[in-house]
């Protein structure tokens, strides 16, 4: 059997695999699960409940409001707000868990349920399969005053903003954090429409937003961190001086420079690790990144000192190096970026918060900051319908990736990865030019194929 839960909750299109029916189940089994403690302490559970625009979260929220409150937990409900908000909130108040409904970029018809323990941080993946266990036992039944009550959290946005201003160093001039910047923001008509154009604002940017109309149907549709032209063109067209996009729940964040250039997840990071170097807040110098993270930012690292880390593919995985090493920086190329000091998960928000600081601390545009690592064109070929678990065993195929590797030395690098939910091996080359990357990526793309063919 699938296990239910992904890489990031339980995800699915809204009525059909994510029914009214699972949502409530899961409510009661994460009841059971994460306030088993509390229960055991005769005090009250409580949950903070949070989700995106998209208008399958109403009655999913309702359904995950019901389950909770029916298994005598106590629900605040902050109604729309980023995925980071509803984990930062979960450990502000010391709630016993948090839930999100939300499926993130992904366009509106699917949904997702994700769960925070106490503290706002992800679950392991112990505590997703008790949550999965509990869905065939017998649920609580509370009657009376026992039951849960379900209450609006009625400043939970005003909480989240001054939080992410908190997170910024005034500047020795006594300017605002952002002064003197134009800033175009696309909140991809997702949960970052209300509180990130108020953020911005209120450290000191001058704002132009665009992707601020949710309407329930157009989360991520042409808009956000996953179709940044429309980003491109109102930042050129605006001369401003830079511009951020949001995904639907805003836990990503990429930006465009001033020529309407993308600044992709790693070359944020890069900037942001030489920044927290400079002022001593990258613990070890040491930062965290996965496998498919480009070979330029580990050289530009390596150059200023920085070593880099790598996990596999999903900011959990980030994550939970961060935390088992105590460093301060982590994040995906996708735009996931972890801050540690600031956050228990990737925020779309504070990192664009803290990249037009650099901007604005630095008097340097964003073109010129982003240049600090050289960005090697990745080709990645998806290899379909072979034996994918035989990729690191078969040994021609292995000779031809030695046989790739050896040729491209430091100037490149070989990832083969079998995907984790059908039958493909994703070949993904690095090289000095995208002509060179596309060669070798076929090559070993039809070694595979020839060599692991169902």
């Amino acid at each position: 059997m699938a296990r239910l839960f992904g890489t990031d909750g339980v995800r699915g299109l809204a009525n059909g695999l994510l029914s009214v029916e699972l949502a409530v189940s899961l409510a009661q089994a994460a009841a059971i699960v994460l306030a088993r403690d509390t229960r055991e302490r005769k005090l009250r559970p409580r949950a903070v409940l949070a989700r995106d625009p998209r208008v399958s979260g109403e009655f999913l929220s309702a359904a995950v409001a019901a389950g909770l409150a029916s298994s005598g937990v106590d629900v605040l409900d902050a109604g729309v707000i980023p995925t980071p908000a509803a984990a930062f909130l979960t450990a502000d108040i010391q709630a016993d868990f948090g839930v999100m409904i939300s499926a993130s970029h992904n366009a509106a018809p699917d949904n997702g349920i994700k769960f925070f323990a106490r503290g706002g941080h992800k679950l392991r993946d112990e505590l997703e399969d008790e949550i999965t266990a509990e869905l065939d036992g017998e649920m609580l039944r509370p009657t009376g005053s026992c039951v849960g009550r379900i209450t609006r959290f009625a400043d939970a946005e005003d909480r989240y903003a001054l939080h992410l201003l908190q997170t910024l160093q005034q500047r020795p001039d006594g300017k605002a954090p952002l002064e003197g910047l134009s800033i175009v923001l696309d909140c991809a008509h997702g949960a970052a429409a209300g509180v990130s154009p108020q953020v911005f604002t209120d450290a000191g940017a001058r704002v132009t937003v665009i992707g601020n109309a949710p309407d329930g149907l157009n989360i991520n549709d042409g808009v956000g961190s996953t179709h940044l032209d429309h980003l491109r063109s109102v930042v050129v067209a605006e001369g401003a001086d830079l511009g951020i996009a949001h995904d639907g729940d805003a836990d990503r964040c990429l930006a465009v420079d001033a020529n309407g250039q993308t600044v992709d997840g790693d070359q944020i990071m890069a900037i942001l690790a030489l920044s927290m170097q400079r002022r001593g807040q990258l613990t070890d110098n040491k930062l965290v990144a996965t496998v498919m993270s480009n070979l330029g930012l580990k050289l530009a690292m390596r150059k200023a000192g920085i070593s880099m880390i790598e996990t596999a593919v999903g900011d959990r995985y980030v994550l939970a190096e961060l935390n088992t090493r105590g460093l301060a920086l982590g994040g995906e190329q996708s735009g996931h970026v972890i801050m540690t000091s600031h956050g228990t998960t990737g925020d779309g928000i504070l990192t664009g918060l803290h990249l037009a600081s650099v901007v604005a601390a630095t008097g340097k545009p964003l073109h010129e900051l982003a240049t600090v690592m050289r960005v090697y064109p990745q080709v990645l070929v998806n290899v379909r319908g072979v034996r994918k678990d035989d990729c690191k065993e078969d040994e021609a195929v292995q000779r031809a990736v030695a046989d790739v590797e050896g040729k491209l030395g430091e100037r490149g690098r070989v990832l083969l990865r079998p995907s984790g939910t059908e039958p493909v091996v994703r070949v993904m080359v690095e090289a000095p030019d995208e002509l060179l990357a596309q060669d070798y990526a076929e090559h070993l793309a039809g070694v595979v194929r020839e060599r692991l063919a169902l």
